[in-house]
């Protein structure tokens, strides 16, 4: 039989780092976005999703344990994110608990393929999962039937799409979820008149004509003097030294309005066999999503409030994380048949 090994490309493994120039951020309850272990091996790689597009991915060994067959999980980024923000900090702490780990970007993002650079695909992102689990299978030192997904806020409702169709993700930890289709709807009902799908469509026909691709910012470059509570707490992650990589989180106008069609908390119901672990941020204005899918969820399933923490905290802050609780939902729901 040939050996299934993983394939390593010949990327620097953490290319993006912090931006001296930038502010440093809030870094309270040890934020630590850029964390490495030495306990643990990370490789840069590459592999394809069903339509032949090349995803960009980092994946973390254990150490020391070279004949050790292990579970393994998928880390998903939330949405216009890259795998260095936030991801890769659950795919190390993670692996230093004995899983291999996959992190990486989405489609069109990052170093992923797609032409229309942050173009937004919740269809596409759902496949990128599957896609990961693919990639694993490949690999020896992963039990195929023991692989599990962590999705970080927005990634969240793709990962559930993803559950829906591949019964071969066993279990899944969401964090913060966020159904970006339910705020890009309330988005287009507090524009009025359709506003946004006028604003995509006309972009469309303006950008076949020449012009050049018009995006939409999901996080200000710079902070307005009345920016919301909402927009702070985001740019202090993505603009500043705590989060900031290679990602403009600026979507492009024309596909934004995708999301006008995605309703990834529908259906839950259909997840049957699997294990669900909602974690949420006591504080997080998210906090509904993950009740109303916990509450829709049919079969296993827990939800866990994480005391004191806000949304965007449970990306980055190591001391409000829940990892030994991630791990130990793992560990009992991708346990040996």
């Amino acid at each position: 039989m040939q050996s299934r090994q993983p394939s390593y490309s010949a990327g620097k493994v953490n290319a993006r780092r912090r931006n001296p120039n930038l502010p440093t951020g809030d870094v309270h309850h040890d934020a630590n976005n850029w964390f490495q272990s030495s306990a643990v091996q990370q490789h840069a790689v590459t592999f394809k999703n069903i339509y032949a597009m090349q995803i960009s991915a980092n994946v973390f060994l254990p150490k020391g344990q070279s004949e050790t067959i292990f579970p393994a999980l998928i880390i998903g980024a939330p949405i216009g994110a890259v795998k260095e923000q936030a991801a890769n900090l659950y795919a190390t702490k993670l692996a230093e608990q004995g899983f291999v780990t996959v992190s990486f970007d989405q489609s069109a993002w990052g170093g992923s393929n797609g032409a229309l650079r942050n173009a937004i695909a919740p269809t596409l992102y759902a496949e990128n999962f599957s896609a990961a689990t693919d990639y694993l299978t490949t690999l020896d030192c992963v039990a195929n039937d023991r692989i599990g997904l962590i999705a970080i806020g927005s990634a969240g409702g793709f990962a559930l799409d993803a559950l829906k169709i591949d019964a071969r993700i066993k279990a899944l930890a969401t964090i913060n979820l966020t159904d970006m289709g339910a705020i890009v709807r309330q988005q287009r009902d507090t524009l009025g008149a359709n506003a946004l799908i006028e604003a995509a469509s006309q972009s469309r026909t303006l950008e076949i004509a020449g012009q050049e691709t018009a995006y939409v910012p999901f996080v200000p470059e710079k902070l307005a003097p009345n920016a919301t509570d909402i927009e702070r707490e985001f740019y202090d992650f993505y603009r500043t030294r705590r989060g900031a990589a290679n990602s403009t989180l600026h979507p492009t106008q024309t596909t934004l309005t995708k999301l006008l069609n995605f309703y990834p908390l529908r259906d839950l119901e259909t997840i049957t066999e699997r294990a669900m672990l909602f974690v949420v941020g006591e504080k997080a204005w998210s906090r509904h999503f993950s009740e109303t899918a916990f509450a829709s969820a049919h079969e296993s399933k827990q939800l866990l409030i994480v005391k004191a923490a806000g949304h965007v905290d449970l990306y980055d802050r190591i001391a409000l994380i829940p990892f030994s609780e991630l791990a130990q939902f793992f560990t009992e729901n991708l346990a040996q048949p």
